[in-house]
């Protein structure tokens, strides 16, 4: 049927990841930094999105489309969706992590928390470097951490000592099969970000994570405060 649907144009769209808050229906999600029209059926063609969009990249065109299907769109609310594609900000995590912890300080991977629940760090998602947008606003005066996957398995006291008070961003070059280097320059240059902080595993293939920031500071313009951290296989930080 024709009718009016949303058209985003990708080459405008600075992958800030509004447009996929704003929208309601779940009709839009971010793929490699763009945001993309993932189901035609979801988007109502009300236009939540339109204002949302800080760049104007998106507008509406009249075209072929599936009808909007408002029980496809209720049923997947109920499921929850994939929460891998939105946008969500913690701001008090990070306001609760700024400033020294004496505590901590002597013994960054012990337990403090006396056997009770040690309370997450996390203060934004999505976490994976591929998904999350170039533009945020978690991204303005952030404490950025660039972190390989398997450190937060391997360091006990990695959301203490690591996590806390930064934004974190997470990824395997190995798995991922891809270079980190462009995305993480853009997102350096683009942002108010005030130092990088990179926690790699002692493994040869985490070097790619590392020399991805040092490439990305590089090529950014920018001189930012930036040390690497390196955990060994049995969980220790090892002298550098």
């Amino acid at each position: 049927m024709i009718r009016k649907i949303i058209r985003i144009d990708e080459e405008a769209c600075s992958g800030c990841g509004l447009c996929v808050t704003a929208c309601h229906e779940g009709a839009i999600a971010l793929v490699d930094g763009k945001a993309r029209l993932m189901r035609e059926d979801f988007c109502d063609g009300l236009g939540d999105c339109l204002p949302a969009c800080p760049e104007g990249a998106i507008t509406f065109e009249e075209r072929e489309a599936a009808e909007y299907d408002e029980g496809a769109v209720k049923k997947s609310r109920g499921s929850g969706g994939c929460p891998g594609q939105r946008i969500t900000y913690r701001k008090t995590a990070v306001l609760d992590g700024l400033g020294a912890d004496p505590e901590n300080a002597s013994d960054p991977g012990a337990d403090r928390t006396g056997g009770a629940e040690a309370p997450s760090r996390l203060s934004q998602w999505p976490v994976q470097i591929k998904l999350v947008p170039v533009k945020a606003p978690f991204f303005q005066g952030a404490e950025l951490l660039v972190a390989a996957d398997c450190t937060a398995y391997a360091y006990a006291g990695f959301h203490e000592q690591f996590m806390k008070g930064r934004i974190t961003l997470v990824g395997c070059p190995k798995l991922d099969g891809e270079d980190y280097g462009e995305k993480l320059g853009q997102i350096i240059r683009q942002n108010d970000i005030r130092s990088v902080t990179v926690v790699r595993m002692e493994v040869p293939c985490c070097g790619g994570l590392e020399q991805a920031v040092r490439r990305a500071l590089e090529n950014s313009g920018k001189y930012l405060p930036w040390q690497v951290v390196t955990i060994s296989a049995d969980g220790k930080i090892l002298e550098r």
